[in-house]
């Protein structure tokens, strides 16, 4: 430790030596060369079109996500009603409502002029086609409480990557 301390107290001793050395060597002043300022490419701005891309996304909240919704408190009801066959037609039923909503947004998305939009409307329609697939969110869901216990947290999940578009620019 004490080496290492000491080569570098001696280097900055000699450092300004050599640095007025050098200055005694160099009688002409050196050439200034100045560069003209680097202009930064102006990026596009998307705000007034993805403002129209959200606009278009509220029929989805209010027209799929509702239905889907809707469904999901028919599928409850007869779960809790014992009613399995009834129960499997509903869950069908939510399935295809879940994932015309993840088809809606990924056809509302695909027009938007931002390209991380479009992919973020690409990430969410797969999530919500990814879990009419799969209904390990259905079989989640047995009883009313499940289902306004869950449903509020897995939709921010399925909508995190659009939302967070729309919510910039409202």
């Amino acid at each position: 430790m004490r080496r290492a301390l000491l080569v570098v107290l001696a280097g900055s001793l000699l450092l300004p030596v050599a640095a007025c050395d050098n200055a005694k060597k160099s009688t002409a002043a050196p050439a200034v060369s100045v560069a003209p300022p680097e202009t930064l490419p102006t990026l596009p701005d998307y705000t007034v079109d993805t403002q129209m891309v959200c606009t278009q996304l509220q029929s989805v909240y209010s027209g799929e996500l509702r239905q889907f919704g809707t469904a999901m408190g028919k599928l409850v009801s007869l779960k809790e009603a014992k009613q399995t066959a009834d129960a499997e037609k509903a869950e069908t039923d939510a399935a295809t409502k879940l994932k015309a909503a993840g088809a809606k947004i990924r056809e509302d998305t695909a027009t938007a002029k931002d390209p991380d939009f479009q992919a973020a409307g690409e990430t969410s329609a797969a999530k919500f086609e990814q879990s009419a697939t799969d209904r390990k969110y259905f079989d989640r869901v047995k009883t009313l409480k499940d289902l306004n216990s869950t449903l509020q947290p897995q939709m921010a999940q399925w909508l995190t990557p659009v939302s967070s578009f729309c919510e910039s620019t409202s």
